[in-house]
């Protein structure tokens, strides 16, 4: 493990994930930007990803690999990971998704260039267990916005991409509330991002999230099977009612709004905002307008190049 303080942190929390981890692992450590350690919190797996988690550790000393002696959830292992992280920057890596090799590096410069930017990510497209592109994701948010309000309107409206796994300023990062395990609370996480800043994004495909029916949300398909997976307590209906997670929900879109950096005229927008969420929540879809806030697609037809390893991962 290298002491030298990186410009970067990079947390990849993961847990039973020997079936792609080496792929992503690849793609992470083949990135033209090498300033930054890799963290990796292994959630106690009981797989083969010990293992690969060791030996990719023994050759290269940019990664520290902790092993916990017991599954603590997902949510909790990514916040242990920012927690463990040293770099002015940071980024959250999932365990089975691929990168392009210019993916850090063209973030790292929009967040160098444009002082008010607080995340940086790209265009991304799906790919399936093979590595196979099948979609593109058309990101229409207005997340860039020089609004908070704006910002936040169009991520309460949609999810928001995978805007969770942009290089994040740690210091607004450590502003935000931690990830919870309430019923969608990476969407809460990111749009309290938002109301610190705009977002930028990189526009070429260079992020590609992995459909793959073990994914997390594939294999959880319900509420309390996703909140359990973000945290084993989760899992008590009796302590833990549906209900409890859909108010926790609903609280944590609240609290995003009252600990944000917002002048009083802004926060009254996003509180107006948030009521219109609500109630398109409530209502058929067609007796609530949808949002006005996002921009023109980009131009042009999306050039996807296919995700680049590390050693002895892909090339072009």
């Amino acid at each position: 493990m290298t002491t030298r303080t990186p410009r970067l942190s990079i947390g990849l929390p993961v847990y039973n994930g020997e079936e792609y981890l080496a792929e992503s692992l690849d793609a992470l450590l083949g990135q033209t930007y090498e300033d930054y350690e890799l963290i990796i919190s292994d959630n106690a797996s009981t797989d083969g990803t010990q293992d690969i988690c060791r030996r990719y550790a023994a050759r290269d000393s940019r990664i520290r690999y902790l092993r916990l002696p017991r599954n603590i959830g997902a949510a909790p292992n990514h916040n242990l990971v920012f927690a463990e992280s040293r770099g002015e920057l940071f980024k959250w890596a999932s365990h089975d998704d691929l990168y392009g090799r210019d993916l850090v590096r063209r973030c790292v410069e929009a967040l160098d260039e444009r002082p008010e930017i607080v995340l940086a990510h790209s265009w991304h497209a799906i790919v399936d267990s093979t590595g196979a592109v099948t979609d593109s994701f058309d990101y229409r948010l207005a997340t860039d916005s020089p609004s908070a309000p704006e910002r936040f309107r169009a991520l309460l409206f949609a999810p928001g991409g995978d805007d969770f796994y942009g290089v994040i300023r740690s210091h607004v990062l450590r502003q935000v509330a931690p990830h919870d395990s309430y019923h969608h609370a990476d969407r809460t996480i990111v749009a309290e991002i938002a109301l610190h800043g705009p977002f930028h994004q990189v526009p070429e495909v260079l992020y590609f999230r992995r459909d793959h029916p073990t994914r997390a949300e594939r294999a959880n398909p319900t509420k309390r099977s996703r909140c359990a997976n973000l945290d084993p307590k989760r899992a008590d209906p009796v302590r833990h009612p549906t209900a409890r997670l859909l108010a926790e929900y609903a609280a944590g879109w609240v609290g995003v709004i009252r600990r944000a950096p917002l002048s009083a005229p802004d926060r009254l927008r996003c509180y107006r905002h948030l009521a219109e969420y609500f109630a398109s929540r409530a209502l058929p879809r067609s007796d609530v307008a949808a949002p006005d806030t996002e921009p023109a697609p980009p131009p042009g037809p999306v050039a996807v190049e296919l995700p680049v390893g590390g050693p002895g991962g892909r090339r072009p």
